[in-house]
């Protein structure tokens, strides 16, 4: 039987940020990634050197896990990471839709994967210039036909700098039909090093006042909720 590389499962908890900032959520975090990001604020799920720390899990198990941390009362399953799509989680999906729970994932297109059709939201989050990274743009086109028959797909982009504002004008206008979402960058990603709220409030109060200026009114400019209330504690 196929194992899941699992860095950790927790909530239930709000979901910090995106189309679904709010939402009641159990997060399942696995391990691996296929991008080094500068800014990756997840490396204990992305760089090898965490392999130890990460779980060898059946589908049933990361299932068991779900169900008792969620009191077995459906709510969404967040599949992030790392990639996640990295992994097979079709098992997953259709046992937890089959007991009422909806499933999320957040990657950032470069795998795309046929369960990503069975998802009830994707969120596809393609990395701008400071991550450091590039997108294949092949490769995320893969990953939206792979959802073309999932509930909800949308695009999210992190924003830390002009340079990254103005590269997410340009991939809004190559997918006009996303819904879009823009959130400032996380100026700290140290979970050792006390974040300053106001470091927070200013930076997204310059997206705020850039996209209005623009009157670039198509994207939503969200916070990252859970960092403004527990900073970048890990397991919130």
């Amino acid at each position: 039987m196929s194992r899941l590389r699992i860095a950790e499962i927790f909530g239930p908890t709000i979901q910090g940020e995106g189309a679904l900032i709010g939402e009641p959520t159990v997060f399942v975090r696995t391990g691996g990634c296929d991008y080094r990001c500068t800014w990756c604020d997840s490396l204990h799920a992305v760089d090898p050197a965490f392999r130890h720390t990460w779980a060898a899990m059946t589908t049933d198990d990361v299932w068991d896990e779900i169900s008792r941390l969620s009191q077995g009362k459906p709510l969404t399953v967040s599949l992030s990471g790392g990639n996640p799509a990295i992994q097979d989680f079709s098992q997953l999906i259709v046992q937890g839709h089959a007991a009422g729970y909806r499933f999320a994932c957040e990657t950032q297109g470069s795998i795309a994967k046929p369960w990503f059709a069975d998802l009830d939201t994707l969120v596809l989050s393609p990395k701008p210039p400071s991550s450091g990274e590039t997108v294949d743009w092949d490769a995320f086109e893969s990953c939206l036909a792979a959802a073309e028959t999932a509930r909800q797909v949308v695009m999210k982009i992190v924003i830390f700098d002009d340079r990254d504002y103005v590269w997410a004008q340009k991939a809004a206008e190559r997918y006009p039909a996303l819904p879009l979402y823009l959130q400032p960058g996380n100026p700290e990603v140290d979970p050792s090093v006390p974040l300053n709220p106001q470091d927070l409030s200013d930076k997204l109060l310059w997206l705020v006042e850039k996209v209005m200026a623009d009157g670039w009114f198509a994207p939503r400019v969200l916070p990252q909720l859970h960092v403004l209330l527990w900073g970048n504690k890990r397991g919130v």
